[in-house]
C-alpha cells in the first residue's frame, strides 16, 4: 500500500487560491520527483493544464532536474 504525502494537494490548493508565487516556490523545493508527478497528475485530473504556463514549465524543469544523476566532485 502506498502512502501519499499530501504535498501535491496543498500545492494545488495554493494554485486554485491564486497564489502562484508560493506554489512556484514550493515546486522548486519539492521533496521528490514522485511528489511533482503527483502534482502534475492532479492538475491534469482537474483539467487545469495550461492555465498557468509558468507552473507547467517549472514542473517539467524540476522533474528533469531531480531525475538527472547528480554530478559529484572527485575527491
Amino acid at each position: 500500500m502506498t502512502r501519499t504525502s499530501g504535498w501535491s494537494s496543498r500545492v494545488l490548493a495554493l494554485l486554485k487560491g491564486g497564489n502562484t508565487a508560493a506554489s512556484l516556490a514550493q515546486i522548486k523545493a519539492a521533496p521528490s520527483v514522485k511528489d511533482i508527478r503527483q502534482l502534475r497528475a492532479a492538475i491534469e485530473a482537474a483539467h487545469l493544464t495550461g492555465r498557468w504556463p509558468d507552473v507547467d514549465v517549472t514542473i517539467s524543469d524540476q522533474i528533469d532536474a531531480l531525475s538527472a544523476p547528480r554530478l559529484h566532485r572527485s575527491p
